[in-house]
């Protein structure tokens, strides 16, 4: 079985905050399931590196666009590799081999009609000197009236041209700009109205936002969108006559997925086609405001050049923190940098997986953070794992006693690797972990009923069986968790002296010898909560 895992370009202009970590987790829980299942798994994504907004803060730090890009795609990689994300490529949209491909993919659409010349009316800021790029023309969302950007109404999602805007203002020095002609290249994606109704209607495994947003584009019929901007930084347009100008990032960063597969598997020396074609599973994972990028444009592209278009779209909602919206400008978001310094990285994943925005916006609450670790992590988790481990060293030796396996407990482990499997292919991400916890709740009550420090001088054979079984029960558990809390499952097997993780049951034999029980999470102390509040918005 072949798995292909797309998960979503940040933009390389600022640091990562929790809430672009709660949209992108879920492709690494699957990439780590289905490797565990002994799937061909193959997991790419990027730093998305072009557009103005990297420009201007170059000109304001007084530096390159390259200087900004490398700063902040080095800071990506060493988040996502704290975080435990394990992709097979990270890499980004400013490298050379990326370029020549999206060129290359440009100008097959060019040749095949699909894109073509027009002359439109553009806006230009006079004090700045320049057209402007979409996301810079601010101004009135003409279907909500709300305010937005020139690209993408935040609020009611709609994709915009920036002359539809009211009121519009230069979103670089505040002046009304004024509309000038020039001529652009534009993808007919009107041409392929057809196939994506087709495609989106036979689409399986997608989120309902994404469904959702895809019918209202396609009900308000899809338009020709523009593929080439005058922009200072971006991949140059290899055709003739537009040599000035830049192929717009939007059809640059989702051609990553494509690009980043064909260089990693150069370095492998294999076939890129195979993740591309046939019998494949792909899952593009992603940000709800990322939706239409996904769901109309990525499919839309690969049908023309004849490549396989997604099969599962896994868009989140958002996430809101303390009960409001995520703003980076105003400071109220919790950076990445920062927390990872500070928190062990499987309490941010259990987190934001267990309380992720699948099918609504969901809240970051420093309080139900430290009292989701302390509770389920610490006092379930990291509470039964210690209990037995240190019981058994204690009292046999460190070894793992012989005794009787509870049939009970292993038929409910075999239907556990059934059950939430299932819910992780469908990208039921909180069901399924929420499972996995409510059968870790049941094991501690097993422990507190079988009592062992009662039985060990009353029924000392008794006593064996319950500690073997709960032997049995963590180390199945540091597989079934081992794609959402991974680093605490790697030290739980070692504990264990057990092999490498596998999405199936396993027996640890008796008289395996244990290692040191050693405490997977540490308590945090509640007065975290205050200290954390008081840098919101600083």
């Amino acid at each position: 079985m072949k798995i292909f895992i797309g998960g979503a370009w940040p933009y390389a202009n600022g640091s990562l905050h929790l809430g672009q970590i709660a949209a992108v987790l879920p492709g690494d829980i699957l990439a780590r399931y289905f490797r565990l299942k002994g799937a061909d798994v193959l997991y790419v994504s990027g730093s998305d590196c072009h557009g103005t907004p990297i420009s201007i803060r170059a000109v304001k730090e007084n530096t390159t666009p390259k200087s900004i890009t490398d700063r902040y795609h080095n800071e990506f990689k060493q988040c996502f590799e704290k975080l435990g994300f394990s992709y097979d490529l990270y890499y980004r949209t400013d490298h050379d081999f990326h370029k020549s491909e999206v060129q290359d993919v440009f100008l097959e659409l060019y040749e095949k009609g699909y894109i073509y010349k027009k002359v439109i009316e553009q806006t230009f800021c006079t004090q700045c000197n320049q057209f402007l790029p979409d996301r810079y023309v601010n101004g009135i969302c003409p279907n909500c009236g709300n305010t937005a950007r020139g690209d993408q109404c935040d609020f009611c999602s709609s994709l915009l041209e920036p002359l539809e805007l009211k009121d519009r203002t230069c979103g670089i020095c505040g002046n009304t700009p004024v509309t000038k002609e020039t001529e652009h290249l534009f993808f007919a994606l009107s041409k392929l109205q057809g196939f994506i109704e087709d495609f989106v209607k036979s689409s399986e495994g997608w989120r309902l936002n994404a469904i959702k947003q895809s019918n209202r584009y396609l009900d308000e019929g899809l338009v020709d969108r523009s593929v080439t901007r005058d922009l200072p930084w971006g991949i140059e347009v290899p055709v003739r006559g537009f040599e000035d100008k830049k192929i717009y990032v939007w059809i640059d960063a989702i051609l990553g997925y494509l690009t980043a597969s064909k260089l990693h598997c150069n370095f492998k020396n294999s076939r890129w086609e195979d993740f591309w074609d046939g019998d494949v599973r792909s899952y593009y994972v992603h940000g709800k405001d990322n939706i239409p990028f996904h769901s109309i444009i990525l499919p839309a592209i690969l049908y023309a050049i004849g490549l396989k278009p997604p099969d599962r779209i896994i868009s989140s909602e958002y996430l809101t923190i303390e009960g409001k919206k995520l703003s980076t400008s105003n400071n109220w978001a919790v950076w990445v940098p920062d927390v990872i310094e500070r928190y062990n990285p499987d309490s941010l994943r259990y987190f934001l997986i267990a309380n992720g925005p699948e099918k609504r916006d969901t809240d970051f609450s420093w309080r139900e953070f430290v009292n989701s670790h302390n509770g389920e992590l610490l006092g379930a988790f990291g509470n039964l794992v210690n209990r037995t481990v240190v019981f058994a060293n204690k009292y046999f030796g460190q070894k793992v006693p012989e005794g009787e396996y509870s049939l009970q407990v292993k038929e409910d482990i075999y239907n556990l690797y059934e059950t939430t499997g299932k819910k992780i292919e469908n990208g039921e991400f909180k069901a399924a972990i929420e499972e996995i916890f409510s059968f870790i709740r049941g094991a501690n009550k097993y422990y507190d009923e079988e009592k062992p420090w009662i039985t060990l001088k009353t029924e000392p054979y008794k006593c064996q069986s319950t500690i073997y079984t709960c032997i049995q029960i963590i180390a199945n558990l540091s597989n079934l968790l081992s794609p959402f809390i991974p680093f605490s499952c790697a030290k739980l097997r070692k504990m264990l002296n057990v092999s490498a993780a596998a999405w199936k049951s396993i027996i640890v034999s008796p008289n395996t010898e244990l290692n040191e029980s050693e405490l997977l999470f540490e308590r945090i102390d509640k007065s975290v909560v205050e200290e954390e509040m008081a840098k919101l918005g600083r």
